[in-house]
């Protein structure tokens, strides 16, 4: 589950902009709450409510930002507009706003399940709402409300980590980081981080002697290529971007590449593909992660990526999905066999190892390398500027 506080602002827009979610039947207005007599009153409009929130924000002339406008939102439907209410409501209670005006409109026109919250940051005696280090903190009331121990959430990602086989240090990072957490390496020792702070460490030397056990699985690696070839046909490799959702229905910008191929690995065979690239532009590589055996490799290592994304030639169009066949019983029983706690990290894959992220490493050199030579002329270039 995650919560973001979107960009500050002078007017209360937030309420026109969940309010037309409303009227378009894509959101429902599931709590009002401190607005006084404005309460008792029938058939409110929006600007019924900005001009109460406009009227108490007034109270503080040195606030030029006085909206709060956040986003708490989890992953599909897992949890109901009436979940996601209360959640808000504690959340709100724990940041200090709960005796402030709100509003809580629940949104149902994406994949995830989400709720708004509109309200202002000064209280009736014009005293302004706590803000510091206010992004870290809505990460800790949040995790304290759906019951997160963030130490122990690390330690046990970072076992995980650990436990997958892989050939080179970008490898254990991307692990990391499609869980959520950014990493740096600083004095031989990889800072953990996520909600805005650090979480854990990891020593290098701990990551080489794991990279140092790695033994590429060759006859894994075929099965997987008899899969891509026999579904190839039916399940379209070419690579398009995902968009990245904008507030305010503008247009999205890509964040990301997937294809049918790719959701199709990751849904029926837990193989999740992490293509990279970056500014928009086409993908240079790419890593495959095969959550059934705990095994990371390079793209290269199961076919080239002119291979992997090249539109079949055999079928002009691609089948139906009522004609696609399912995989066999055979082929699905390797991912299942293979390790007891494969649903437990991959149930649908996506909801801890999100997909689609963009890391700009190099698919056939020692990408740790490059990178911290890049880093190092930057450093310099910096220096030389001063």
């Amino acid at each position: 589950m995650i919560v973001k506080i979107l960009k500050p602002s002078a007017t209360f827009k937030g309420v026109r902009y969940n309010t037309n979610k409303v009227d378009k039947d894509k959101g429902e207005l599931m709590k009002v709450a401190n607005f006084g007599a404005l309460q008792a009153l029938q058939n409110l409009r929006p600007k019924d409510y900005v001009n109460y929130l406009e009227a108490q924000s007034a109270a503080s002339s040195r606030t030029k930002y006085p909206q709060l406008h956040a986003v708490i939102s989890c992953k599909g439907r897992s949890h109901s507009k009436q979940e996601l209410t209360a959640i808000a409501e504690q959340w709100l209670n724990g940041m200090g706003y709960g005796q402030q005006p709100y509003l809580l409109v629940f949104h149902k026109d994406t994949a995830n399940n989400h709720i708004h919250i509109v309200s202002t940051r000064v209280d009736r005696d014009g005293k302004k709402i706590n803000d510091s280090f206010e992004k870290i903190r809505a990460y800790e009331v949040l995790n304290r409300i759906v019951g997160v121990d963030e130490k122990q959430e690390i330690d046990k990602n970072i076992e995980k980590a650990l436990s997958y086989g892989f050939s080179t240090r970008a490898q254990f990072m991307m692990l990391l980081e499609a869980r959520g957490y950014s990493l740096k390496l600083s004095d031989g020792v990889y800072q953990i981080s996520r909600y805005g702070k650090r979480q854990g460490t990891v020593s290098w030397e701990q990551v080489d002697a794991k990279i140092g056990t790695f033994d590429k699985d060759i006859d894994r690696l075929a099965q997987l290529r008899a899969v891509f070839v026999k579904y190839r046909n039916q399940y379209d490799p070419t690579v398009t971007h995902v968009p990245a959702p904008l507030p305010g229905s503008r247009p999205s910008a890509p964040s990301g590449y997937t294809s049918e191929m790719a959701q199709m690995l990751s849904e029926k065979f837990g193989v999740q593909i992490i293509f990279h690239g970056k500014d928009g532009k086409p993908p240079y590589g790419y890593t495959l992660i095969d959550h059934s055996r705990k095994m990371v490799y390079k793209g290269k290592d199961l076919m080239s990526l002119a291979e992997f994304i090249a539109p079949s030639q055999d079928t002009p169009e691609i089948l139906a999905k009522a004609d696609r066949t399912e995989p066999t019983e055979k082929e699905r029983r390797p991912l299942h066999e293979e390790t007891a706690t494969y649903t437990d990290h991959v149930q649908g894959v996506s909801e801890q190892w999100l997909p689609n992220i963009q890391i700009d490493i190099a698919d056939d050199i020692d990408d740790e390398a490059v990178h911290g030579r890049n880093r190092r002329r930057k450093r310099k270039a910096r220096t030389n500027t001063r």
